[in-house]
């Protein structure tokens, strides 16, 4: 290995939260690939120096049709509404499940490595899919599990994160923890010790008469509670671009998840 940093190229980027928590841990942003818009525009506020493109059908000719850093990771928040329990849950009958082209990419760029995230219903739906493309395509990959509560925020957000490496006889397999083994009932998932911080009170439970919006119980349960948004109930008043920003926020990674996940990948690159 040098001493040069992994550089990343981010499809389906969204605002971001990928490549911010793999730029936090060490690596280097060289590429985005977002059809959003709004989106772009906040791709290009926080790196205005990292080139974007807009449809990921198109990202590996127009990544190859000029002089362009090598890329070591391509990373990826593959569309989830085909496998969200709050769709229709078609999975890969879906045309929005563009895990093909994102596959595409990985064959014609060769990254050293994979990451991949989804919601809880990849599980059952499209994960073995990937898996399976990712060993064909010559990488060793892994599924597991990670809350944003483990990296010490105060909300669950339990995501399906895929890693994969190049295959390589003297390179051990990447740990993600949380790890999703199959048997003959699916994908399951082992249940180790978690920390737990406070989280967030979403729905506002536990207010009562007089006690404005904290919650009520005993003096733990109160110290244990997060106002998701202190005087308004969730509800956001006056900001510009409401339904862009929380819709793109609700679609982010969190970059301290994003970041763990980095680690992980550093860890592994500095023992091969």
């Amino acid at each position: 290995m040098t001493g040069e940093p992994l550089n990343v190229l981010e499809l389906f980027a969204g605002i971001g939260g990928l490549s911010l928590g793999l730029q936090r841990a060490g690596m280097r942003i060289v590429g985005h690939v977002e059809i959003n818009p709004f989106c772009r525009a906040v791709l290009h506020k926080h790196w205005p120096e990292v080139p974007s493109h807009d449809d990921v059908r198109t990202a590996a000719a127009w990544w190859r049709s000029t002089d362009r850093p090598r890329v070591d990771v391509v990373a990826g928040g593959y569309p989830c509404q085909p496998e969200s329990t709050a769709g229709k849950r078609r999975g890969t009958d879906d045309d929005r499940w563009l895990w093909p082209d994102m596959a595409r990419v990985i064959h014609a760029i060769r990254p050293r490595y994979v990451v991949g995230e989804n919601v809880m219903g990849h599980r059952t739906r499209g994960l073995r899919f990937v898996l399976r493309d990712l060993q064909r395509l010559g990488y060793t990959a892994s599924a597991g599990v990670v809350s944003a509560s483990e990296v010490g925020a105060p909300h669950r957000r339990q995501r399906i994160f895929v890693l994969a490496a190049l295959a390589d006889p003297q390179s051990s397999r990447l740990d993600i923890g949380g790890e999703l083994r199959q048997d003959g009932n699916g994908w399951r998932r082992p249940e180790p010790a978690r920390r737990r911080p406070a989280l967030a009170d979403t729905h506002r439970q536990g207010r009562g008469p007089g006690s404005g919006l904290g919650p009520t119980g005993t003096a733990t349960e109160r110290a244990r509670w997060w106002a998701t948004e202190p005087d308004v109930g969730r509800v956001a008043h006056g900001v510009p671009h409401r339904v862009d920003r929380l819709r793109a926020l609700g679609n982010a990674v969190v970059p301290a998840v994003a970041e763990h996940i980095g680690h992980i990948i550093l860890n592994h690159h500095q023992s091969r």
